[in-house]
């Protein structure tokens, strides 16, 4: 893969960006290129480093470590991006950096080559989603490898799979949007001739699983979870197989987890909750909301999407959720706010850890909620969504001797180069809400009855005390 977007740069393009996540990872790169160069004559090695092919053709080296430093190749145009490695980096690295991709050459071919390996980690599952009609198991119109789709991002920034090429889009200023092309192409070690000759593919052999499949071309193989990682890959993606569209009969919708939104990029999210199963995540776009009464606006969607009287819960991070907070208990709708950064003083399912803060015991509540070896197994079924997946196994903790401590959000955040408020959302909700999962009848009547959650219902889960309507022991 490393061999054909330098092919590419050589023989197809006149200005090319080659990159990797960390400059250290460079040096074969360069390397190969002035082996087919042949001499280091037109090299510039002082970082970034740049090749000189000719007066007409130019190969820039670049890397991006942190989130943010791909902004470093803001303007400069290029005719060929050609990402080694690409699940090493982060989304939004990604589609900016694909931003500027851009010739006045009307004969010169503009493209992007993401050369990757699968993703090791949940970090990387972005590229599912990029790449879903190739890549998605539950893509409704899967594609066939090396076949041509197109696509257009929205006016949400997301991606729209549209017709074919002529199948162009009007946003709301009336510009029109063009699609462009894209393609996924299958590799193997045996592809490769001259690692098909060596002892490469026996040194892959010896690998432990999922390291050996993934490295052979297996691209949908699990991946190994990372270390101290609260909550296992496998166990999420147990609960969304679990999912069907459509809610338990007879389940009323328990509560809602609301990660809330300060406008720009950053959209709110609502994860309706009917006892374990999760309905589709709701995203209201940043941009849509109105920063001068964000308040009464976010309320009125919240209210507009919650059912059975159920519990709103909002995050109050940041400060965005304070107006909407307001706008709801003004209204006598049930809403609880939820800090993660307040200390708790609730204890794992065996009573034996306690926790620094409230987040870190959400993440172990819903670690413990997933795991498919509790009586009965696990209640919980999850919307099919590669993000929530990401999301939900990105953070890690660690044992202190005040009790389990998860990564900080901010951290995991610069991890994945964006806001966790998919998971966050789904956490919340089942942490602070009721759960009628075991008498579901009784619910009910009492909603009838009184209009809203008087009595205690007694919920066994994973062997712990009996909740309360509020979600408390």
């Amino acid at each position: 893969k490393s061999q054909l977007i330098l092919g590419l740069a050589f023989n197809e393009h006149k200005r090319t960006l080659l990159m990797r996540r960390q400059y250290g990872e460079l040096d074969r790169l360069v390397e190969d290129a002035l082996k087919i160069h042949g001499s280091r004559d037109g090299f510039n090695g002082s970082p970034p480093p740049k090749l000189k092919v000719s007066a007409a053709q130019i190969i820039d080296f670049a890397a991006a470590h942190r989130v943010g430093d791909e902004q470093g190749q803001m303007g400069k145009g290029r005719d060929l991006l050609g990402i080694d490695e690409a699940t090493h980096f982060a989304e939004q690295q990604i589609r900016f950096l694909m931003g500027w991709n851009r010739t006045d050459d009307p004969k010169q071919r503009v493209r992007t080559v993401l050369a990757t390996n699968p993703p090791l980690t949940a970090e990387g599952l972005w590229v599912i989603e990029m790449f879903a009609p190739w890549l998605d198991p539950r893509y409704p119109n899967p594609a066939k490898a090396g076949e041509l789709r197109w696509v257009v991002s929205n006016e949400d920034g997301k991606d729209e799979w549209v017709k074919g090429e002529f199948d162009v889009r009007v946003n709301a200023a009336g510009k029109t949007i063009r699609p462009t092309s894209r393609t996924y192409i299958p590799a193997k070690v045996s592809d490769n001739p001259y690692y098909a000759a060596s002892d490469y593919e026996r040194q892959l052999d010896a690998m432990p699983e999922p390291y050996r499949s993934l490295l052979m071309g297996g691209f949908r193989t699990s991946f190994r979870d990372l270390p101290n990682q609260i909550i296992p890959t496998k166990w999420v993606t147990l609960a969304q197989e679990r999912w069907r569209p459509t809610p338990p009969q007879g389940i009323p919708m328990c509560a809602m987890g609301v990660d809330a939104s300060g406008g720009g990029e950053d959209p709110m999210i609502i994860a309706p909750r009917h006892d374990g199963w999760f309905a589709e995540l709701t995203e209201v776009p940043g941009k849509d909301i109105p920063m001068d009464r964000s308040g009464s606006y976010c309320a009125g969607v919240v209210i507009g999407y919650r059912r059975d009287k159920a519990l709103v819960v909002v995050d109050m991070g940041g400060g965005y959720g304070g107006p909407m907070y307001e706008h709801l208990v003004g209204n006598e709708v049930e809403t609880r706010a939820y800090k993660g950064a307040e200390a708790s003083t609730r204890r794992s399912a065996d009573g034996k850890l306690t926790f620094t803060n409230k987040r870190s015991a959400a993440l172990w509540y819903f670690r413990e909620a997933l795991d498919p070896g509790q009586p009965g197994g696990s209640p919980i079924a999850l919307p099919p969504d590669p993000r929530l997946v990401a999301d939900l196994t990105a953070p890690t903790f660690e044992v202190t001797p005040n009790g389990i401590k998860a990564e900080t959000k901010e951290k995991v955040c610069d991890r994945l180069g964006r806001s966790t408020d998919r998971g966050d959302a789904v956490v919340m909700s089942w942490f602070e809400g009721p759960r009628a999962s075991t008498d579901t009848l009784e619910w009910m009547g009492l909603q009838k009855r009184h209009g809203h959650f008087t009595k205690k219902p007694q919920v066994l889960t994973s062997g712990r005390p009996p909740l309360s309507a509020g979600g408390r022991r």
